[in-house]
């Protein structure tokens, strides 16, 4: 049954006879924000752990959960890949990271992070379900959701279960990739669900002798895509060992002034929904 007093959407929901959303009663969170990609591999998952350390370090009770079953990646990226997540008479108690960020992940049930998930879609989609529903999440300001790739079942599932107050795209400079990332922008606002905006991870390197932006893929149609999708483009990362090795470090002040003033707009957005 839905329980519409602790759902993050009850303010502009038009449609509670019909709502699939079931809502945990021990739970009150206030947003969900999902970060979502058509494909895997162009940093979705650093975006997350990123914004939701910027909204923690901004004082906010902040939640991750890693939806990609198949491929996560957040506890590695938190320094928890050897965390373990444990169960009381609640339900599923998420793990914490250095920093007092909840998480949950289904590598927090491997005995093995490199085991793989060789499992059918409905055992994936209800395992989604279940973070939403029996993970003891409490009282959050900001649930950030890790997205699967893709616009499979399971996306489906998190879209439609979860109530999610708007979604953060993330893309490359590739045309390839901007063809498959404008298709989940396309489901997602078929779902009729807020973009917030597109970031464009690995936009450019900087020469490091002479600290010149350097474009490593040549497409400069960025522009061009975010107004043919009506989006707003939150931010430009360039490829950097900084962001690569942000699972080392919980300290994001140790982050270049550049990195850091890009999710600092981007908490900026996502503060004002």
């Amino acid at each position: 049954m839905s329980n519409c007093d602790t759902c993050p959407t009850k303010d502009g929901c038009t449609s509670q006879e019909s709502c699939n959303i079931e809502n945990n009663p021990h739970n009150n969170i206030k947003r969900v924000i999902g970060v979502m990609s058509g494909k895997g591999g162009v940093g979705k998952s650093t975006v997350s752990v990123m914004l939701a350390r910027m909204l923690k370090a901004r004082g906010h009770r902040v939640g991750i959960m890693d939806a990609d079953i198949t491929g996560p990646s957040v506890p590695r990226l938190l320094g928890l890949e050897s965390a373990k997540a444990m169960q009381n008479e609640l339900g599923i108690v998420p793990v914490k990271s250095s920093e007092g960020i909840d998480v949950i992940s289904l590598n927090f049930f491997m005995e093995d992070e490199e085991q793989p998930v060789i499992w059918r879609w409905p055992l994936i989609v209800g395992a989604v379900k279940q973070f939403w529903t029996d993970v003891i999440w409490g009282e959050l300001d900001y649930l950030i959701i890790d997205m699967p790739p893709g616009t499979g079942d399971v996306a489906l599932t998190v879209m439609q279960s979860m109530a999610i107050n708007a979604m953060i795209m993330v893309s490359t400079p590739q045309d390839m990739v901007s063809m498959i990332v404008a298709k989940s922008i396309n489901m997602v606002k078929a779902m009729e669900i807020p973009i917030l905006g597109v970031v464009e991870n690995m936009s450019y390197m900087k020469c490091p002798s002479c600290d010149e932006r350097i474009a490593i893929f040549d497409d400069g149609n960025v522009n061009e895509f975010i107004q043919r999708q009506e989006a707003k483009l939150l931010a430009q990362l360039p490829m950097s060992g900084e962001l690569a090795s942000i699972g080392t470090t919980s300290d994001i002040k140790s982050l270049s002034n550049e990195i850091l003033e890009s999710f600092e707009k981007m908490a900026d957005e996502v503060e004002n929904i």
